[in-house]
């Protein structure tokens, strides 16, 4: 992404003072370095860890000074804390489903003492307009489950069967409380699979979300795209910009220099 897409980010100094790690790592967890302003993330490889899809996200997504996001199926709340280095918004809201993803996003955001810019919630995303009100929020970014009943087999394990098949919401219901978050004029960001695009543009223009930025993401140069990413506007006239093709490897093995920045290697 264009370096110029980054707003400037608040201050370093003005987090709190980090907890320490053995005072809030369980068994079977592990802290992860996100290799942004010393930012860490607490999560547990026998459960569902984030994936490239969070961070190609985070760095598509604009929030601008002042603004406020909340991320619709936060997981453990990489893209709230991501976006809390990479942006400049005033305040992040990670809405979450599953207890035990919550209280790690929580358990995060105390460690990185981020308290004062993030807050996660527990809820279902079908209600999420009823949890927070109508049209409270700039911009809404969300990693829905990119799987209906009909693709794929289903993963027995629950908590990884709810971030990537449809069990618990539709990619309407994402859609549908995204937004009725929005403010008039606000942002949504989405990443999904290209195999549903039909599906997507379809859903988005039924609830207002009027397509702006389309990427497509490759795994090489030569590859079909396997991820694009959105940015839509509520109430936003037609007039969509699909942009240049994000690539992912030079060759097995070796991110591109677009990818390599966006990790902060």
């Amino acid at each position: 992404m264009e370096k110029a897409r980054q707003e400037k980010p608040e201050q370093e100094e003005q987090r709190k003072p980090a907890q320490t790690c053995s005072a809030l790592l369980f068994p079977g967890e592990r802290l992860d370095d996100l290799e942004r302003n010393h930012l860490k993330i607490i999560q547990n490889p026998e459960k569902f860890c984030f994936g490239m899809d969070a961070v190609l996200l985070s760095g598509f997504a604009r929030v601008r000074e002042g603004e406020t996001a909340v991320d619709l199926g936060t997981g453990t709340g990489i893209i709230p804390i991501l976006l809390s280095a990479k942006t400049a918004g005033r305040h992040f809201t990670g809405l979450e489903l599953q207890p035990e993803s919550a209280d790690m996003a929580r358990r995060s955001v105390e460690y990185n003492g981020l308290e004062q810019r993030i807050r996660i919630a527990e809820g279902d995303i079908r209600e999420a307009s009823a949890i927070f009100g109508a049209s409270v929020f700039d911009v809404v970014t969300t990693n829905p489950p990119y799987m209906t009943d009909c693709h794929g087999i289903v993963n027995p394990d629950l908590p990884k069967a709810i971030a990537r098949h449809e069990i618990r919401c539709t990619l309407e219901d994402v859609v549908r409380e995204g937004a009725k978050l929005l403010k008039p004029g606000g942002r949504f960001y989405m990443v999904h699979r290209p195999f549903r695009l039909a599906e997507i543009i379809q859903t988005l223009t039924k609830y207002r979300l009027e397509p702006k930025r389309i990427k497509f993401v490759h795994p090489f140069a030569d590859r079909e795209p396997n991820m694009v990413l959105f940015e839509c506007v509520r109430g936003g006239k037609p007039r969509v910009r699909v942009e240049a093709p994000l690539i992912i490897y030079t060759e097995p093995g070796k991110y591109t220099p677009e990818i390599t920045e966006l990790y902060g290697y």
